[in-house]
């Protein structure tokens, strides 16, 4: 589950310490410049996922330095893959320099010197993924060289991470012990597919992860065509250059077929216009996807032992 900490619980005075310590226990340590410690404000929230972990933090203006002293020190020797959702963060490590903005992702280690900093007055909310340096199955020259880039996470694989932390950020506490740790798996595969593709080194990732990554892109796949009609499993597998039989091996690891996957999915969004009562249902169907009024009363009629017009207008 998540623990979240805030300054609101810290008096004024001791609030500056506070955030040094946390930032030490929740990325490394750093030294802090806080220009304005009386008013700095910062919230932090840690969801320990297996053998790596998610921080989310937001926080006042300030720069931190990651130096050879204190890496000599103390180091979790961490690969950090970084998610700006507001504001934006710039850092210096290795030979890279860059300023991201909201919808970026920084990549970054625990192990190099680096500087990192605030360069607007707009607190910035991050989320990072903390990576042990041994389960990222890359090329390690590649991935030293990288240090201090900005990716994109508005499209591709990288939309799909980002949309992956945000949901963990809502509901990962509702997620026990068992479940966070078959999430840590997702959460490695994403991150080194955004790294790979990057990189241009897909062909180092292991073919489970390979598989997971292409199952991940084809759920975004399907999730934005469900109102298109001619979706379809030859559809899918044409637009990801693949064979039908190929992408029915994909979905043998799963509980339901393609063709299953993308009703239950266009069901699931006509039930909730449904209960919101505001659109004709023939709308409604069509707008899912569905290619008649008829076909979309059998298929809710199955799935959820109503007809839409009795599941709208309920009797006692």
């Amino acid at each position: 589950m998540w623990v979240r900490l805030s300054t609101d619980e810290v008096a004024v005075e001791d609030r500056v310490d506070w955030y040094h310590d946390v930032v030490s226990r929740t990325v490394a340590p750093h030294r802090l410049v806080i220009p304005d410690g009386p008013r700095f404000r910062a919230r932090a929230g840690v969801l320990p996922l297996g053998r790596i972990e998610l921080s989310r933090h937001i926080h006042s203006a300030h720069h931190a330095l990651r130096t050879p002293r204190l890496i000599r020190q103390s180091d979790p020797e961490h690969y950090v893959l970084a998610l700006i959702s507001r504001g934006a963060k710039g850092i210096s490590q290795r030979r890279n320099d860059t300023v991201a903005g909201s919808g970026d992702l920084i990549f970054f280690d625990t192990s190099h010197p680096y500087t990192a900093g605030t360069p607007s007055d707009d607190d910035p909310i991050m989320t990072l993924l903390h990576i042990p340096r041994e389960l990222l199955g890359l090329p390690v020259d590649r991935l030293d060289a990288a240090l201090g880039s900005r990716f994109t996470a508005r499209q591709g694989i990288g939309a799909i991470f980002r949309r992956f932390t945000d949901s963990l950020d809502e509901h990962g506490a509702e997620c026990g012990p068992q479940e966070l740790r078959i999430l840590e798996r997702t959460a490695l595969d994403l991150a080194s597919g955004v790294l790979a593709q990057q990189l241009d080194a897909w062909d180092s990732l292991p073919t489970e992860s390979r598989e997971q990554l292409l199952l991940a892109r084809i759920d975004a796949f399907i999730d934005r065509h469900l109102a298109d009609p001619d979706l379809t499993p030859r559809t899918i597998a044409a637009y990801h250059h693949i064979s039908l039989s190929t992408l029915y091996s994909l979905f043998r690891t799963r509980e339901e077929t393609v063709a299953a996957t993308i009703r239950r999915r266009r069901l699931e969004h006509c039930r909730a216009d449904l209960a919101r009562g505001d659109r004709p249902i023939q709308t409604i169907a069509t707008r899912w996807g569905f290619s008649g009024a008829a076909v979309f009363s059998r298929a809710f009629r199955d799935a959820y032992g109503a007809s839409p017009r009795e599941f709208r207008t309920p009797t006692d």
